[in-house]
């Protein structure tokens, strides 16, 4: 959970100072922020594969005290993405992005 949590934290830290930026520089925080979001998501995987028993759905997923954790500190406008991200993994789906 270390590494997840690291992940994490650098991209809320990436968030707030891009919303804090503009131009190449809150380009540079937005590219970041990216980044470790979606090596959050990397690691989020890997830590379902190994939740036992797994919840069946969304609703049964956000009563999970790391999930509530993440969502109370997630802003409004990246909630949509980590939800979206959350029931890609619980139905299986393996996204591939191309960086």
């Amino acid at each position: 959970m270390k590494k997840i949590d690291e992940y994490f934290e650098t991209a809320m830290e990436a968030w707030g100072m891009m919303q804090k930026t503009s131009d190449d520089e809150g380009a540079e925080w937005a590219e970041r922020f990216e980044r470790y979001f979606y090596d959050f998501i990397d690691e989020l995987k890997k830590w379902w594969e190994n939740l036992d028993p797994k919840p069946m759905n969304i609703e049964e997923a956000e009563e999970l005290p790391e999930i509530k954790n993440w969502l109370d500190q997630i802003p409004g406008p990246v909630q949509i993405n980590f939800l979206t991200e959350l029931e890609d993994i619980i139905d299986g789906i393996d996204t591939v992005r191309f960086d």
